[in-house]
């Protein structure tokens, strides 16, 4: 038979994928209050090797990242998620389209690879790996 990529409850995968919607959401309105509530305290974020730890430390490197772009347009597809109790691994094909102030636009096709927790009844991502897959330059 087919290969199971989601397993776990259903409930608890539906949960993580509006976990993903609330991140993307909090990039494409460049709101870090909003995009802040997916991480756990304790978090780890590797952004291509650039490694930051804890919840703050995340926002406040997001916040800097965020402060040169004009506009995102950010998609992603969770392409696998496991469930397991209250721990689950998953991974998130991303597309987004950033716009710079200064600069021309980028497309950028990237893959996240997560560990999340439930804590307090709530989805949170533990740690994100993200890696660039594919890319290019758009004339604007």
């Amino acid at each position: 038979g087919r290969a199971r990529m989601f397993t776990g409850p259903l409930e608890d995968r539906v949960a993580i994928t509006e976990l993903n919607g609330i991140y993307a959401d909090g990039v494409v309105r460049i709101d870090a209050a909003t995009w802040a509530t997916v991480w756990a305290d304790d978090a780890d974020w590797d952004l291509m090797g650039h490694k930051t730890k804890g919840k703050d430390a995340i926002v406040a490197f997001w916040n800097g990242a965020m402060g040169g772009l004009e506009a995102v347009s950010f998609h992603c597809v969770p392409c696998m998620i496991e469930v397991t109790g209250d721990t689950a691994k998953a991974r998130v094909q991303t597309q987004e389209i950033l716009k710079p102030k200064d600069g021309k636009a980028r497309h950028v096709g990237g893959l996240y690879e997560d560990t999340l927790a439930k804590i307090d009844g709530q989805w949170l991502f533990t740690g994100r790996t993200f890696k660039i897959v594919a890319e290019f330059g758009v004339e604007s």
